[in-house]
């Protein structure tokens, strides 16, 4: 049977679901509607898009590891209650497992790539929206990879609000490599040394210092020597090295891991939530959402 786009149309606006997961379910049913409804709530498509407009912005980090590979991920919900249920958490470490498997390079390749049992990501996310009646979104990751002569350090934090991996090259002391990322999850270091910082971004803080400084009525003739001297506390504050340790702070980082013969080759902290603009709800209209669903 022919599948129009006035059919189309119509499951669209009983549904929710998205143009061509529409089509395809009316494709695979003859174009019959009541069993295209169907098929699209077998797969768990129609009730996720009609939350799709929701806010997710709760939900967990997680690290998984396997020998000289890692990944750490982000999965985010709607409420801090459902990121502690069980059948989440077992998504999570799914799609961990998943992704240090099939080593996606974007996150819209990941939502694509099959699993094991052949659904796709987004095909297996939506089959939990429907048993867990909240929005779920797998929102990012990150793999890392290194070799027998170096360490990860994996850190959640607050039971995955924050997760931190670090990858040390030079050791294989994991606790040197976890202690820098709980360091990270603590300061929240935007890179790795001054080197990462573009030549934009420094003159930008320049800029800034110098305005603050003729601002303040600093005489014209120090102002340059005072900016290069605040510009080093800018760079303390988002250079991983060049901050104070937080288990010693009388040495910096790079104190720390040049002491056990260490380099720190990367990072990647993920904070939960962190850029998504958040409903303000009390606790009382939050109780009420749930019993009604």
């Amino acid at each position: 049977m022919a599948i129009t786009a006035q059919m189309v149309k119509e499951l669209r606006e009983k549904t929710g679901a998205g143009m061509m997961d529409c089509k395809k379910a009316l494709q695979e049913t003859d174009g019959d509607m009541d069993k295209a409804i169907d098929f699209l709530r077998e797969k768990g498509i129609a009730k996720a898009a009609k939350k799709s407009d929701r806010i997710a912005a709760e939900g967990t980090t997680y690290i998984e590891v396997n020998g000289n590979e890692a990944v750490i991920i982000e999965v985010n919900a709607e409420t801090d209650f459902v990121a502690k249920n069980e059948g989440f958490q077992t998504l999570v470490q799914d799609l961990a497992k998943h992704l240090l498997k099939s080593k996606p390079t974007s996150i819209e390749e990941a939502h694509e790539s099959k699993m094991d049992n052949g659904v796709t990501v987004t095909e297996y996310v939506n089959t939990a929206i429907s048993k867990i009646g909240e929005k779920l979104t797998l929102r990012r990751f990150a793999l890392a990879t290194k070799t027998d002569a170096d360490a990860f350090g994996a850190y959640l934090h607050m039971g995955g609000r924050i997760g931190v991996l670090t990858v040390l090259t030079g050791t294989t002391d994991e606790s040197v490599a976890k202690d820098v990322a709980m360091h990270a999850a603590a300061l929240h270091p935007k890179y790795v040394s001054r080197d990462e910082v573009s030549a934009e971004e420094t003159e930008r803080e320049r800029e800034v210092l110098k305005q603050q400084a003729l601002n303040e009525g600093k005489p014209a003739n120090i102002v340059e020597k005072m900016v290069e001297g605040r510009l080093g506390k800018f760079f303390e504050d988002v250079c991983l090295l060049e901050q104070s340790f937080v288990k010693n702070p009388d040495e910096k980082v790079k104190q720390f891991v040049k002491n056990a013969g260490a380099s720190v080759a990367s990072f990647v902290r993920y904070e939960v939530g962190e850029g998504i603009e958040k409903r303000q709800e009390n606790f009382a209209e939050e109780v009420m959402n749930q019993v009604k669903k």
